[in-house]
C-alpha cells in the first residue's frame, strides 16, 4: 500500500483528499495528518484513517486534542509544533505527500518532502512563488515527483506533451490559457467594492475554499500567484500565460498549439478531480466525482480579465516580470492585506494598495539561497503591517 501524508488535513483540499483515500482503502494507507488549531476535526479524521501521527502547530490546541487522545483507544502518536511538519514531511512508509497548507507557512514542509525525494502532490502554490528554482532544484536533485493539485495547473498538465517542462518553446505549445471564474465580484459596480464584507468575498461562486483562498479569488491575486507558480512548472514565462475569465468554471485550463489546435481539460468545478489525478498518476483512479453532463451545460462564456476591477493580477505579473524575491513579496503582504481584510482592519479595496506600496518600498534581491527567500518573506511583512496600520493609501 502506498503511504500519504497529508500536510493540512481539516482544509477543504485536505478534506477531499482524504475523501478520494476512503474510495481506495486497498491502495492507499494515510501515515500523518497535521492541522494549525482544528483539534476537534483532526481528531474525527484520526479515528476514521487511524494514522501513526498527528501534527497540531498551535500549542493550546494540541493539549486538547491529547486529551481526547488520551480517552481513546487510539495509537496514533501525537507530535506538536510547525517542526514536525517538517518531520511527518520526511516519514520513510510515507511515498507521497499533500501539500496542503496554505499560505508561506507551507513553504518548509514542502521543502522537505522534496528533499526527501517524495511524489508531492502541490495544493500550496506558495512553495512555487516564493522560492521558484530553488524549490525545484530539490526536485530534481532528490529525484521527487511533482504534480500539481491546483485545478488550473492540473489541467494544464493533462493538456501538455510530457516534456513540456524540459523544453516549452520546441514542444508545439504557443500559449497557456490559464482559466479564472471571476470570484463574486465579477459584476459588482467598481464603486461598492469598496463596501465588500469578508462574508461576501468568501461567497465564492463555484468552489468551496478557506477564506483566505476565497478572498485571493474574490481580487483574483490567487490567479496572478497561479501565473507565478505556471511560469515554474511549466518553464516559461508569463508573456506565454493568458488569463481567461470564464465564469461557469467547467474548463479547467487549456494549451495552445502552434498548429491552430487548443486542448481543454474540463469536468466539474470539485478539487477531488485533480487529487485523484495525481494520486493515480499516470494511471485514472475513482474520484467520486460526477462525470460531467454535457447537455446541462447551457453555454461557456470567456472574457479578458479587467485590471482595474482586478489589479492584483497585474501586481502579480509585474512581480514575476521583476524576478529575484519580487513573488516573495508580493506573497507577504498579500497574506498580511487579506489577514487584516478579514479582521475588519482594512477595506477590500484596499488589498492592492497595502501590496503595491510593500512592493515598491520592500528592496527586491535574488534568490540565490532559502535564507534569502524567508528575509525577504519577513521585510515584507513588517513593511505590510506597516502600511495596513499607517492607513497611507
Amino acid at each position: 500500500m502506498i503511504g500519504v501524508t497529508i500536510l493540512g488535513s481539516t482544509g477543504s483540499i485536505g478534506v477531499s483528499t482524504l475523501d478520494v483515500l476512503s474510495r481506495h482503502p486497498n491502495e492507499f494507507r494515510v501515515c500523518a495528518l497535521t492541522a494549525n488549531q482544528d483539534y476537534k476535526k483532526l481528531f474525527e479524521q484520526c479515528q476514521q484513517f487511524k494514522p501513526a501521527y498527528a501534527v497540531i502547530v498551535d500549542e493550546q490546541a494540541a493539549k486538547k486534542f491529547a486529551d481526547l487522545l488520551a480517552d481513546s483507544s487510539l495509537k496514533t502518536e501525537l507530535l506538536t509544533g510547525a517542526k514536525h511538519l517538517l518531520t511527518v514531511a520526511e516519514l520513510i512508509e510515507a511515498q507521497y505527500v499533500m501539500a496542503a497548507i496554505v499560505g508561506a507557512a507551507g513553504l518548509l514542509p514542502t521543502l522537505a518532502a522534496a528533499k526527501a525525494g517524495k511524489r508531492i502532490l502541490l495544493a500550496n502554490k506558495e512553495a512555487l512563488v516564493m522560492s521558484g528554482k530553488l524549490f525545484l532544484d530539490e526536485v530534481r536533485q532528490n529525484n521527487a515527483e511533482l504534480l500539481p493539485i491546483d485545478s488550473e495547473h492540473n489541467a494544464i498538465f493533462q493538456c501538455m506533451p510530457t516534456d513540456c517542462a524540459a523544453n516549452f518553446s520546441d514542444s508545439g505549445v504557443n500559449k497557456i490559457l490559464l482559466t479564472a471564474s471571476g470570484g463574486p465580484f465579477r459584476n459588482t459596480p467598481l464603486d461598492q467594492l469598496e463596501s465588500v464584507t469578508p462574508d461576501q468575498a468568501c461567497a465564492h461562486p463555484n468552489w468551496d475554499m478557506g477564506r483566505k483562498i476565497s478572498v485571493d479569488s474574490a481580487t483574483m491575486m490567487n490567479k496572478g500567484l497561479e501565473v507565478i507558480e505556471a511560469c515554474w512548472l511549466f518553464n516559461t514565462s508569463s508573456d506565454y500565460i493568458q488569463v481567461v475569465v470564464h465564469p461557469q468554471s467547467i474548463i479547467h485550463s487549456m494549451v495552445q498549439y502552434n498548429d491552430g489546435s487548443v486542448l481543454a481539460q474540463m469536468g466539474q468545478p470539485d478539487m477531488r478531480t485533480p487529487i485523484a489525478h495525481a494520486l493515480g498518476w499516470p494511471n485514472r483512479m475513482q474520484s467520486g466525482v460526477e462525470a460531467l453532463d454535457l447537455f446541462a451545460i447551457e453555454h461557456l462564456q470567456f472574457e479578458q480579465p479587467d485590471l482595474e476591477r482586478f489589479p492584483c493580477l497585474a501586481l502579480a505579473y509585474d512581480a514575476m516580470n521583476s524576478g529575484g524575491t519580487a513573488p516573495a513579496i508580493l506573497n507577504a503582504a498579500n497574506e498580511i492585506a487579506v489577514g487584516a481584510f478579514l479582521s475588519g482592519e482594512l477595506g477590500f479595496t484596499k488589498i492592492a494598495s497595502v501590496i503595491e506600496q510593500t512592493l515598491n518600498t520592500t528592496e527586491s534581491g535574488s534568490v540565490d539561497t532559502l535564507e534569502l527567500v524567508l528575509a525577504a518573506d519577513q521585510a515584507a511583512r513588517k513593511t505590510a503591517q506597516e502600511v495596513v496600520h499607517g492607513g497611507k493609501f
